[in-house]
């Protein structure tokens, strides 16, 4: 069992798994347990250099599936949160992550959240956990608590490099203003 994260927890993976190469970036939720309809949530990556994606082809997401170079891929849309586990994930090469990438956030948003009147405070048991590739061994893990009555999007966690290690931090922000709202704060190009 990993470290379980509290909102700006963070835990080095290189110490918790010294050979560590690929990640799986899990996330799920609950399907909806009252009347209207499912909770179609959307994970993403926003691979970045200095804050900001380092290009529109290094958002990954359901539209595009794997970065230029396939060190982050996206494994496919859940529409309902059905079934036990992860509802999405990604695969992290680590190896194959460019050198000026500094950290890859991991956004999840509502799809038509407003046309729905969704929003993250109906959502049950939201969570975000790194499992190691090569073993299954999960290393961290981030359950969501907030009350987030207004937020449509949210970024869940983080992947980042310090002094040569991988880490991750539970982030936990929310926005009012969907995934546009995330994507135009990282600098992705949205018409």
């Amino acid at each position: 069992m990993g470290v379980t994260l509290a909102k700006g927890g963070n835990v080095s993976l290189s110490k918790a798994a010294p050979n560590l190469t690929q990640v799986m970036v899990g996330l799920g939720w609950d399907a909806r347990s009252t009347t209207g309809a499912d909770f179609d949530l959307d994970a993403s990556a926003l691979v970045c250099s200095g804050g900001r994606v380092m290009g529109d082809e290094w958002f990954v997401f359901y539209n595009q599936l794997t970065s230029p170079d396939g060190s982050v891929q996206h494994t496919g849309d859940n529409l309902t949160g059905e079934g036990d586990g992860d509802d999405e994930s990604l695969i992290i090469d680590l190896h194959k992550v460019p050198v000026q990438c500094d950290k890859i956030v991991f956004p999840v948003s509502i799809h038509m959240a407003d046309e729905r009147g969704q929003t993250f405070g109906q959502v049950s048991n939201a969570f975000i956990r790194v499992v190691n590739q090569a073993d299954g061994q999960e290393l961290a893990r981030y359950d969501l608590s907030e009350d987030a009555s207004t937020e449509t999007a949210m970024i869940f966690g983080e992947l980042y490099r310090y002094q040569g290690e991988w880490k991750f931090r539970a982030v936990g922000q929310g926005y009012a203003s969907g995934l546009r709202g995330i994507a135009l704060d990282f600098g992705v190009n949205v018409s």
